[in-house]
């Protein structure tokens, strides 16, 4: 058995959890829609990263490694607890077509898409993840994310019937971050 406590990257990985504890909340919300949750998303995928520190052969991959544990937590959860919702979590209702309907549009039909074709979604736009991380992150080839990047948008479109603009022109004006195989230093691991 492993101490985790005498792991050499433990001071590095706990820095790293302070540094970015709001952005894995952010993460885990965006799945499960409830802020206790998310908490114990977070809370269960660093007691599981802690527990797997030493088998981390490439620090230079922590972050990776981690949004991997952490979005795998997140969608075990949903398997296993289903999605509800209660009535007085949603935020009130606004002016039609605000801002803030369209975010509940759009986040409706985030929860209708498979988990596999969401979590492309958000880490991409709402973690402004890079296509070459994703596929690192959720343990697929560059080009079956770009696939489920393309599926899950065209999902959305469906769903929401109406043009999603604003998501492709943003994947428009970052063509660097789809690059390919060839582009990349760091071979996929």
């Amino acid at each position: 058995m492993h101490n985790a406590a005498n792991d050499p990257l433990r001071p590095r990985f706990t820095a790293f959890v302070r540094e970015r504890q709001q952005d894995f909340y952010k993460l885990a919300y965006s799945y499960v829609h409830n802020q206790d949750a998310a908490m114990d998303m977070v809370q269960n995928a660093i007691v599981q990263a802690l527990g797997s520190l030493h088998r981390l052969r490439q620090p230079q991959y922590m972050e990776t490694w981690f949004y991997r544990i952490l979005v795998n937590a997140c969608l075990s959860y949903l398997r296993t607890a289903g999605r509800v919702v209660l009535v007085d979590q949603l935020p009130p209702q606004s002016a039609p077509h605000s801002d803030l309907d369209r975010a509940m549009d759009i986040d409706r039909a985030l929860d209708q898409l498979p988990p596999k074709l969401k979590t492309v979604i958000v880490l991409r736009y709402f973690e402004d993840r890079p296509l070459q991380q994703i596929a690192m992150m959720t343990g697929v080839g560059l080009s079956c994310a770009k696939g489920r990047l393309y599926r899950a948008l065209q999902a959305l479109q469906r769903i929401l019937g109406e043009e999603l603009e604003e998501l492709q022109q943003l994947e428009a004006k970052n063509p660097a971050a789809t690059g390919t195989y060839r582009d990349r230093e760091e071979p996929l691991r």
